[in-house]
């Protein structure tokens, strides 16, 4: 079980006098394997977040491919594209993703919701317990601190048990011991239960917790 990338890459087109276009991520080829935690690192700019959202369904190369499996992920329509990242992909996302007018266990159990599946409430309390959020399941959104909507995002990740998990800058909000309950929490689900994960940081802490560590600068994988 993995995801490939084959030389994929992202333009964009601009007007600068002429037509023109500049890469934000040039092209490269890149495997993620089950069990596994790989590490992205890099200033901000150096593509790393547009690296991730093609790697998750969220952003079509435009050239290359991306595999899950055998399965090229965008010679899917967007009906199969939605289906497979909802049954097999979890994306942890940079920003705020939380929705106001549900708890905070709603907000966790949302994703199976929408996608007709049972409600994982046993892995959503098991979780909340580990990120120690669990005495939050019934606040709002508008109750928690940044670093708690965070987790929230997190445990609703995990919550699905997807077999890819990619999480974009996780710790950006969190302090030192919230961030190691985070970083081991990945560890653990990538080799405990054979999935793999997929970090996007600047932050050296999680480079202890990976298996394979990559350095993005430039949109290339140096």
């Amino acid at each position: 079980m993995a995801v490939k990338a084959e030389n994929i890459a992202r333009r964009y087109f601009r007007k600068t006098g002429g037509a023109n276009y500049f890469y934000a991520v040039k092209p490269l080829s890149l495997e993620i394997e089950a069990g596994e935690v790989a590490v992205l690192t890099g200033r901000s700019g150096s593509g790393k977040t547009t690296l991730l959202n093609m790697l998750s369904g969220l952003l079509a190369p435009t050239e290359g491919k991306v595999w899950i499996d055998s399965t090229d992920l965008y010679s899917l329509d967007d009906k199969g594209l939605s289906r497979l990242r909802g049954e097999r992909i979890g994306v942890v996302p940079q920003g705020r993703s939380a929705i106001d007018t549900l708890t905070v266990l709603e907000n966790i159990l949302l994703p199976a919701k929408l996608y007709g599946r049972p409600l994982p409430i046993e892995a959503a309390s098991r979780w909340m317990e580990r990120l120690d959020i669990a005495n939050l399941r019934d606040a709002r959104p508008a109750e928690l601190s940044g670093g708690e909507l965070r987790r929230m995002a997190i445990v609703r990740a995990l919550a699905q048990s997807p077999d890819f998990l990619f999480a974009d800058e996780p710790t950006g909000d969190l302090d030192d011991e919230n961030t190691s309950l985070v970083l081991s929490a990945f560890r653990d689900y990538a080799h405990q239960q054979k999935k793999a994960v997929f970090v996007v940081t600047h932050e050296n802490d999680a480079l202890q917790y990976a298996d394979h560590i990559y350095k993005m600068d430039g949109g290339q994988i140096m």
